[in-house]
């Protein structure tokens, strides 16, 4: 993974039989990304990422509640951030504990969570999360609908290693400021900053296939992509559009070695770099790069999702049709 972290309806007719099929409303040329983004995702629910105790206790422990547990009340009452949660808490008119309801394994329970005072702060012995930050890669815009694509995998929450369920998130413009190269063993990464005044989308969904929503901004003056097929996808040279400077967008040489499972959702095929000038920047594959577009014979084929860790080198690539399908649902 290289997240990089900081229906159709169907009308019938009177009397008229048919075999329904599915056709796909994305565009047949679509524009390629290649820049680098930044990534806010907002939970849908509150997230808890660890415990600690206080006063020589654990409150967390007491009250059953685990890291991974997804917290949706206070009290009764909804609550989607920690703003929210901590409001609930100091309204509270009982200060010595307070009504939790929470999720675990898509199981709704309640329990009831001690509150410790210390300096005029209540502790709950709960590190909690509502966001997640990060880089990647746009890895497309469709110019008919304005609907985006990018990273090609899902986006996960580190200390559970769970997707993350999201209520509704942005991309940014971000440039990249340095490069930590890969070594076998150890993927490299992207440094970058991102301008959160500078939204580029909405997304509103978090899948194995990427992360999608509704481009904003206006469409970048570029060379659309023809959308390849499968079976178009072969053996041999290819490249990607990438970002290892600042904003500017390059195209590097990969070689396409296997097409790995026509039915996986998100490593379709297997490629090395080759290029020279990648290699001798980022050692291979690093973090921040997944997103990055694949062109082959003139058509937009993928981007790239996963680096072979001890041989980063090698990566995996998702076929652009599962993307884009998964863009419209």
């Amino acid at each position: 993974m290289f997240f990089k972290k900081f229906k159709k309806s169907i009308s019938f007719l009177l009397l008229l039989l048919f075999i329904p099929t599915f056709v796909y409303a994305y565009s047949d040329y679509i524009i390629p990304g290649g820049e680098n983004i930044g990534i806010k995702l907002n939970s849908k629910a509150i997230l808890i990422v660890g415990t600690y105790d206080v006063g020589g206790t654990s409150p967390s422990k007491d009250a059953g509640l685990l890291v991974g547990d997804k917290i949706t009340k206070v009290n009764d009452e909804p609550v989607s951030t920690i703003e929210e949660m901590k409001a609930k808490i100091e309204s509270s008119n009982n200060k010595e504990s307070v009504k939790i309801t929470y999720i675990r394994n898509d199981v709704t329970k309640n329990t009831n969570l001690k509150l410790y005072k210390e300096s005029d702060v209540y502790k709950t012995g709960l590190y909690v999360k509502d966001s997640i930050l990060g880089i990647g890669t746009l890895t497309f815009i469709d110019p008919e609908t304005k609907k985006f694509g990018a990273l090609g995998h899902e986006i996960t929450e580190k200390s559970t290693g769970e997707i993350l369920e999201i209520k509704d998130g942005e991309i940014y413009n971000s440039d990249v400021t340095g490069i930590d190269a890969s070594t076998n063993g150890s993927p490299g990464e992207k440094n970058a900053n991102f301008h959160t005044e500078e939204v580029k989308g909405n997304i509103d969904e978090n899948t194995t296939q990427g992360i999608f929503g509704e481009y904003l901004d206006e469409l970048p003056n570029k060379k659309t992509y023809k959308v390849a097929e499968k079976n178009d996808v072969k053996l041999g040279t290819a490249k990607i559009l990438t970002v290892l400077n600042g904003t500017e967008v390059n195209e590097y040489e990969i070689e396409i070695t296997k097409i790995n499972d026509l039915n996986s959702k998100n490593k379709n095929f297997v490629f090395n770099i080759t290029d020279n000038i990648l290699l001798e920047k980022t050692g291979g594959i690093i973090q921040g790069m997944s997103g990055s577009p694949i062109i082959q014979d003139d058509k937009i084929i993928g981007a790239v999702t996963h680096v072979v860790v001890n041989n980063p080198k090698s990566g995996y690539g998702i076929f652009i049709g599962n993307m884009l399908k998964e863009a419209e649902n």
